[in-house]
């Protein structure tokens, strides 16, 4: 098995912003292996598919704003951070567009003078792999 297998295109209109009001009512995609059908459901119809011995994987990770739109003290150039790990309290390891333009030092504003948040380059790290 390979990971190229899962990518797929998921049109931004169908990507959740907010969670859905009634829980039970969030849709649910059944896949049938060996009918290979696929039906579209809601979450409450899923004890209908379930059998003894199935396992059920719940995914409780939570989904944090991570995405941070600001602009370089010196210039005004826009910039964006995409918050990926805290390391310790106010200090985050981040994506940065345009990464290569910030360097150690540099200062990033987000926000506007009543609500403004300030933060600082501190160190570079080597790109993802």
């Amino acid at each position: 098995m390979q990971v190229s297998e899962f990518n797929y295109d998921l049109p931004k209109e169908l990507i959740a912003q907010v969670p859905i009001k009634n829980r039970d009512e969030s849709r649910l995609m059944v896949l049938d292996r060996s009918a290979k059908t696929i039906e579209h459901k809601t979450f409450k119809d899923i004890i209908d598919f379930l059998e003894p011995g199935d396992c059920l994987v719940r995914n409780n990770t939570k989904v944090i704003p991570a995405r941070l739109y600001g602009k370089k003290e010196e210039t005004g150039a826009n910039v964006e951070f995409l918050l990926l790990n805290r390391i310790e309290g106010d200090i985050w390891e981040v994506m940065v567009k345009p990464g290569k333009k910030l360097m150690p030092g540099t200062k990033v504003t987000f926000g506007t003078d009543s609500c403004l948040l300030k933060a600082e380059i501190l160190e570079k790290l080597d790109s993802r792999k």
